[in-house]
């Protein structure tokens, strides 16, 4: 069998599933932050916002594993073709976004939480369990954390963005076949 036609080494089913929750989940919780802060203060704009520190705190928690699982799972190696069909600039860019990607999975919802803390809202998750303030509450501290949280989460949904069309194209363009590494099933 020639090497090209040798199943590529592909994510662990873990991976892959962290991958895709966090990716919809961050998509998600994206459009809803775009949402909700635009609406009028009403009960809907609250429960939205609620519902957004929850999500936030749970993919927080989603990141670690997945850092965890990451630091313990090396992923594999771009195949030699791919590696070696890519510029310079192309493998730096492809290491800086999923270490940038990594980070952001961290400082996003941390900067939330500290906003959230600051502003004198505290995070409740699921309604149910308080969470510890993040930072004491001090409206001058928030206003000076609050367009951070904006500014990271925009910058985390543009490596998004990259991200994905770097994959659409390794399929389309490249047809190296580079995204089945991280789909289930049989390549």
């Amino acid at each position: 069998m020639d090497t090209a036609d040798a199943p590529q080494p592909r994510y662990t089913l873990p991976a892959m599933a962290l991958h895709w929750v966090l990716a919809l989940a961050l998509i998600g919780l994206f459009g809803m932050g775009l949402f909700m802060a635009d609406l009028p203060i009403s009960p809907l704009r609250l429960k939205l916002y609620n519902w957004h520190k929850w999500a936030g705190v749970t993919l927080l928690a989603l990141s670690l594993l997945r850092l965890v699982w990451r630091l313990t799972h090396r992923p594999p190696p771009l195949p030699d073709d791919v590696s070696q069909a890519m510029p310079v600039w192309q493998h730096m860019v492809h290491h800086g976004t999923h270490y940038a990607l990594y980070a952001l999975f961290f400082i996003v919802p941390l900067v939330g939480w500290a906003y959230s803390s600051a502003a004198g809202f505290p995070v409740v998750l699921f309604g149910q369990f308080p969470l510890p303030d993040f930072v004491p509450a001090d409206k001058a501290l928030a206003e000076l954390i609050k367009p951070w949280h904006e500014i990271s989460a925009f910058a985390m949904m543009a490596l998004v963005v990259l991200h994905l069309a770097a994959a659409l194209k390794h399929q389309w363009v490249d047809k190296d076949q580079l995204l089945h590494r991280m789909l289930p099933g049989r390549r």
